[in-house]
C-alpha cells in the first residue's frame, strides 16, 4: 500500500468508532418513537370484551377493570354523545377509564346499535330509547360478582344530558353523574351552536341571515312532523342531511332536560369548557345549579382552555396536533386538571 509524504498508509478511510451514520440515527430514532408511544398507550386497566344483554338488541362493548384486585369496584357506566360512537370512542375513552380505575372503579361502555357491527341503528333511538338501554347495562353489570352495585354511576358527555336525568329517574340505586358539556334545551342548543360556529369562523352577515332562515324553515317542518320526503319535496335545503338523520330530530327535537333533572338527587360532577361552541355552557351551569340545589350535591368545574369535550382549545383547532397528541400523549389531550379532578369526584363519594 502507497505511502504518503507524512509516512500514513493511504487506503480506505474508515469512521471513528464513534461516529454515528445518518441512518443509525434514524433507527435510533424510529425506535424510541415506537416505544414511547407504546408506553403512552399503555394504561393502567384490564379491558374484558363483553356482549350487554337485556335491552331490545344485545350490545358488544368493553369492561375495563383497575389493574389489580379482583373487587368488587365501583363503576361508571358511559353514555355517550351524538354520532356513530364505539365502545372506546376510537380510543379517547381509555384516559378517562385509567383515571376512575384509580379511584378503585370500573368502567363500561358499549358499541352504540350499528356501530362496528352492533345491532339496531342508534339514529331509530329516542332519548328515552338510550336511556332504557343504559338501565338495561346497567341491571347486566349487577350481575358480576366484580362490580358493587352500591357504587354505580354514570358518565355522560352532550346529548348524554337528555340521557342521564332518565336513568337516575328510572334507577333509584344509580349513586352519581358526571356530566360533560351536556346541553339543556335541543332547539335552543341548536341556535346557540349554529351562531357560536359562524361567529368563530367569522361569517358574512348574509351567511347570517340564511342560515336564519334556513333554521326557521326547517322548524316549521318539524312543527308539521313533515317526512323527508315532504322536507325534499318543499325545495328546504338539507346541506347532507339523511333520511335517517331528519327522522333521529324528529323524534328527539323537543328534547328538555330539566323536568327530568329537577328530581335528581345524586352528586353530580358538571364539567364544561370555556370555549365550548356546541353547548350555551352558561345556560347550562345555571339550569344545575337552579335544580340541582341540596348542600353539596353539586360540583361546578370550569376549564378555561377547554373545548366541548374538554380538549385543548390549541390542540382541537389543528387536526395535525390533535393527531399527533393522540398517538404520542393521548391523555394530553384534555385540559389540565380534567381526569384527576374526575379522579378526586369518585374518591369523595364514599369516602
Amino acid at each position: 500500500m502507497a505511502m504518503d509524504s507524512v509516512g500514513e498508509r493511504k487506503g480506505k478511510s474508515r469512521l471513528p468508532r464513534w461516529v454515528v451514520t445518518p441512518l443509525a440515527v434514524v433507527v435510533v430514532l424510529i425506535v424510541g418513537l415506537v416505544s414511547w408511544t407504546l408506553y403512552q398507550n399503555n394504561y393502567d386497566i384490564r379491558e374484558e370484551k363483553v356482549m350487554i344483554t337485556g335491552g331490545s338488541v344485545p350490545l358488544p362493548g368493553v369492561l375495563a377493570l383497575p389493574e389489580q384486585g379482583d373487587g368488587p369496584f365501583g363503576l361508571v357506566v358511559f353514555v355517550h354523545g351524538d354520532g356513530p360512537i364505539d365502545a372506546t370512542h376510537e380510543t379517547f375513552y381509555r384516559p378517562l377509564w385509567e383515571s376512575f380505575a384509580k379511584a378503585g372503579y370500573a368502567s363500561l361502555s358499549w358499541d352504540k346499535p350499528g356501530v362496528n357491527g352492533a345491532p339496531g341503528n342508534w339514529l331509530d333511538q329516542s332519548m328515552d330509547d338510550r336511556a332504557a338501554e343504559t338501565e338495561a347495562a346497567i341491571e347486566w353489570a349487577r350481575g358480576r360478582s366484580d362490580i358493587d352495585p352500591s357504587r354505580i354511576g354514570l358518565w355522560g358527555a352532550s346529548q348524554a344530558g337528555w340521557v342521564m336525568p332518565k336513568v337516575v329517574n328510572l334507577d333509584p340505586d344509580v349513586a352519581f353523574v358526571i356530566a360533560v358539556g351536556t346541553a339543556i334545551n335541543w332547539l335552543e342548543q341548536g341556535e346557540f351552536n349554529t351562531i357560536a360556529e359562524l361567529s368563530e369562523r367569522n361569517a358574512s352577515t348574509d351567511e347570517f341571515e340564511k342560515a336564519r332562515v334556513d333554521r326557521a324553515k326547517n322548524l316549521e317542518q318539524l312543527a308539521r312532523d313533515a317526512s323527508f320526503g315532504d322536507l325534499v319535496a318543499s325545495g328546504e335545503a338539507t346541506d347532507g342531511l339523511t333520511e335517517d338523520r331528519w327522522n333521529f330530530i324528529r323524534k328527539n327535537y323537543r328534547s328538555d332536560a330539566r323536568a327530568d333533572l329537577e328530581t335528581v338527587e345524586v352528586p353530580v360532577l358538571l364539567m364544561l369548557g370555556v370555549h365550548d361552541v356546541n353547548v350555551d355552557i352558561a345556560d347550562t351551569e345555571r339550569v344545575y345549579r337552579e335544580l340541582l340545589d341540596s348542600p353539596g350535591q353539586l360540583v361546578v368545574k370550569k376549564y378555561s382552555d377547554g373545548t366541548h369535550s374538554l380538549v385543548k382549545k390549541n390542540l382541537e383547532d389543528s387536526e395535525l396536533m390533535s393527531t399527533l397528541v393522540a398517538i404520542l400523549a393521548p391523555r394530553s389531550l384534555f385540559v389540565p386538571g380534567y381526569l384527576a379532578d374526575q379522579t378526586a369526584f369518585l374518591e369523595g363519594i364514599h369516602g
